[in-house]
């Protein structure tokens, strides 16, 4: 219910009855001491003046507009397109951002695995070099990695095994199953793996894709934090597509080399000319024995091929600036994964 309105009123107070007598008969008043006069009232506050009412409403506004100035904080201001684009270009001439190779190699770095073969030299001395893993030419000097040393149980004799050939490996099932070269693990007797955070297991070989140049590896122990690869289509890829190569080349790593793909569906012979592989990816990134089973990787990190081959007509066996990968669609087969 509506409160009625409230008015001041605009008439006169009735006068005293002894006013109003002295009023009537002037001449019967004596020349007396004056009467006291009568407290003066209070004015009460008029709005139905026009001047007062203008200047409440001046003084309201006042009060508003400093309330407003008051509580406005920057906060609260309105983020426009333009500061957005002003701090983004504010942070990017102040901070130096990670390159993409670098942040494909922190990606694909847990899952990659150093793989070493052992034969007895009672083998060496009996099976023809054809039969025993290819073995990795040392860089001269060898870097000093003791994290990477591995050490073998003592032995005497022809039974005492010694290191014929280092590769690499990519973790592809985080229950420890590895993918590498046939060629890197082929004919030994034993295989050791080193993972990312330097623990070392015995491994052994659970499948081949011979045409392929492919193996897969079961270790025996992992580690407790086992990080898979993430594994990618090639079917979008594309000649100048950038890519990583991470890997052991001449033992020495993990090392990475970035470059782009140069090629697809290409097709490589064996300098022995006993193999010939087909629809391979043909890529620049320096990679050179010892990278063999090593990952070939986009810039997000994805495997998306084995590094298997260098091309190089001379006997020196280094890298000229070809090298070949068996798409993982391949690699993958040869685990028995499901196809993309």
């Amino acid at each position: 219910m509506r409160r009625p309105a409230l008015y001041s009123s605009s008439r006169p107070a009735p006068a005293h009855p002894a006013r109003a007598a002295a009023q009537e008969a002037p001449e019967a008043a004596t020349p007396s001491a004056p009467q006291p006069a009568a407290p003066a009232r209070k004015r009460r506050f008029n709005l139905s003046s026009p001047a007062m009412m203008w200047a409440a409403i001046a003084l309201l506004a006042a009060m508003l507009a400093a309330s407003l100035t008051l509580n406005l904080r920057p906060g609260q201001q309105r983020i426009t397109q333009k500061d957005i684009n002003a701090a983004v270009l504010k942070t990017l001439e102040t901070q130096q951002l990670p390159s993409e190779y670098a942040k494909a190699y922190e990606n694909v770095r847990p899952s990659v695995v150093r793989v070493v073969s052992y034969v007895k030299k009672s083998r060496l001395k009996e099976e023809p070099p054809s039969r025993l893993p290819q073995r990795t030419p040392k860089a001269k000097p060898e870097a000093i990695d003791p994290a990477n040393k591995v050490e073998r149980p003592s032995a005497s004799g022809d039974e005492e095994e010694i290191e014929a050939g280092v590769g690499t490996g990519v973790v592809i099932v985080d229950k420890g199953i590895i993918l590498t070269n046939l060629h890197v693990v082929s004919g030994a007797d034993s295989i050791k793996v080193t993972f990312h955070d330097g623990l070392e297991a015995s491994a052994t070989i659970t499948g081949v894709q011979a045409e392929n140049d492919l193996a897969v590896l079961q270790a025996a122990k992992i580690p407790d934090d086992m990080i898979a690869a993430t594994m990618r289509s090639t079917g979008d890829l594309g000649p100048g597509d950038k890519v990583l190569a991470v890997g052991f080349p001449f033992g020495i790593g993990p090392s990475a080399s970035g470059g782009v793909i140069s090629g697809l569906k290409r097709s490589f012979r064996s300098p022995e000319g006993k193999q010939e592989m087909s629809n391979l990816i043909q890529f620049d990134a320096a990679a050179n024995p010892g990278n063999s089973g090593g990952p070939l990787v986009t810039m997000d990190g994805e495997v998306v091929g084995i590094v298997t081959a260098i091309l190089n007509p001379t006997p020196a066996r280094t890298f000229l600036g070809i090298g070949f990968a068996v798409p993982i669609e391949n690699a993958a087969q040869a685990a028995g994964l499901p196809p993309f």
